[in-house]
């Protein structure tokens, strides 16, 4: 089996350069998805149910698209006609998802019509993300790997930091960031608008700039037989059952790492607008609940996506560190057990500046989950089924979110409230934290190649 080149750095850039498009997209859903559903009526207990849907999409979606794209070969390439069609049908939903309270609708039919679009954007963001992961196991030698995630890690938190300013920034320079009830306001629908804009010009961009590798070389450096491979079928179950001990172990930290960061996306929002912003609350079918037509609850809504962009700069910061470390796991462990200490913090502080430190410390955690563990994986990965096996280890990431959201309204109400007051949502960041301590334990597990 041939040994793949290096790439030189520019090269490495432009196989993730599309990236930053698909990540401004997902953090525009990250971190107003909460905002848009309790602005439509939701009952903050049931908020992690209109997060089912995202993981439960992608451990669906990114499989099939992974076990496609190992099969396919056209002039277009092998990963980016599905990254291409992806980011092009996360365009057109970007466009529909924040009018779901501006047309006129009833409430329940505005919420089926948000779930809707929720489901076909996160369909679409899964489409074109999962490609750019395959691309750099395809295209990049074991060494280079570390680099190469690292630089996807940077361009992913760069474009999350983007995505999580727009609000704040459109609202700043005087767009409307209030809205009647029931509708979603300006400074959100603008930013989605932007967001779908730079999507496709980066994914263009890639498209143009990338040209993947044709069958026979591909086969030439990953050890297969061309023949062989054209014949065989993708046996999913079977995949599993030889899957390297890399996926497994990895997948258990994986398993802790994520449920902490959909509590994180679910219920930030609350937190922040009763602990730092003083949010008043009203009562509502005999709840007392956080009241999201005030102008507490919408600047809380802003701030938010500029906490979520700090801890973006946390996390490009300390993505440039990880590689510094040879030891992996060392470096794997300390970042998580950071970002539980600022999960944890997030309960003791007021203040709407002091609180960066917390989210620069869950930055740390997030630079590490993106990079560290396909980093891991791949290494320890040979032969065709590249992008089916990273599609699979999907599920280590969709599963424990589907779990945390399934259960978080039912761990939400064992947090007791005082009449008049709402913000049990602190408890479920505090939750979060143990959490990446527990996944920070299990590093020590993971088997790296085969052992």
């Amino acid at each position: 089996m041939k040994t793949k080149p290096d790439l030189s750095f520019w090269k490495l850039w432009n196989l993730s350069f599309g990236f930053f498009g698909v990540q401004i997209a997902y953090a525009l859903q990250s971190a107003n998805i909460s905002r848009i559903f309790a602005t439509l009526g939701a009952d903050p207990h049931s908020l992690s149910y209109f997060w089912i849907l995202p993981p439960l999409m992608g451990i669906i979606v990114q499989p099939i698209i992974g076990a496609a794209s190992d099969k396919t070969w056209c002039r277009f390439g092998r990963r980016i006609p599905y990254l291409f069609a992806g980011a092009a049908m996360s365009v057109l939903v970007m466009c529909l998802l924040p009018n779901a309270g501006s047309f006129g609708m009833t409430i329940s039919t505005a919420m089926i019509f948000g779930l809707i679009a929720l489901m076909f954007l996160d369909t679409s963001i899964n489409m074109a993300m999962q490609p750019f992961k395959m691309l750099v196991g395809d295209m990049v030698n074991e060494k280079q790997k570390g680099l190469a995630y690292s630089i996807q890690s940077f361009l992913c938190n760069a474009g999350s930091l983007a995505g999580y300013l727009f609000p704040f920034i459109f609202a700043l320079i005087g767009i409307s960031n209030v809205a009647p009830e029931g509708v979603i306001p300006d400074s959100v629908i603008f930013s989605f608008y932007i967001g779908a804009a730079i999507l496709i010009l980066c994914v263009i961009y890639t498209t143009i700039k990338v040209k993947e590798m044709p069958p026979k070389e591909y086969a030439e450096y990953h050890g297969i037989n061309p023949e062989e491979e054209k014949n065989e079928k993708t046996n999913m179950l079977k995949l599993l059952v030889k899957a390297p001990k890399a996926f497994w172990t990895v997948g258990l930290v994986q398993f802790f790492c994520w449920a902490a960061f959909m509590f994180m996306w679910t219920y930030t929002n609350g937190t922040v607008a009763a602990n730092v912003f003083d949010a008043p609350v009203v009562e509502r079918t005999g709840k007392w609940l956080l009241d999201t037509t005030s102008t507490q609850y919408q600047e809380a809504g802003n701030w938010v996506g500029v906490l979520f962009a700090v801890q973006a700069i946390g996390s490009v910061l300390w993505a440039i560190i990880i590689p510094r470390f040879k030891n992996l796991k060392a470096i794997y462990a300390l970042s998580l057990v950071l970002g539980g200490v600022g999960f944890i913090s997030t309960n003791f502080i007021h203040d709407p500046y002091l609180i960066f430190v917390s989210f620069l410390l869950i930055g740390c955690a997030w630079a590490a989950m993106l990079a560290l563990p396909f980093t891991i994986l791949t290494n320890a990965l040979t032969g065709g089924h590249m992008g089916t096996y990273l599609g699979l280890f999907n599920g280590t990431i969709c599963l424990p979110q589907i779990i945390a959201a399934a259960l978080g309204g039912l761990i939400l109400s064992l947090f007791p409230t005082a009449v008049g007051e709402a913000a049990p949502e602190a408890y479920m960041l505090a939750l979060a934290g143990l959490l990446l301590f527990a996944g920070a334990a299990c590093v020590f597990v993971i088997k790296e190649k085969e052992q």
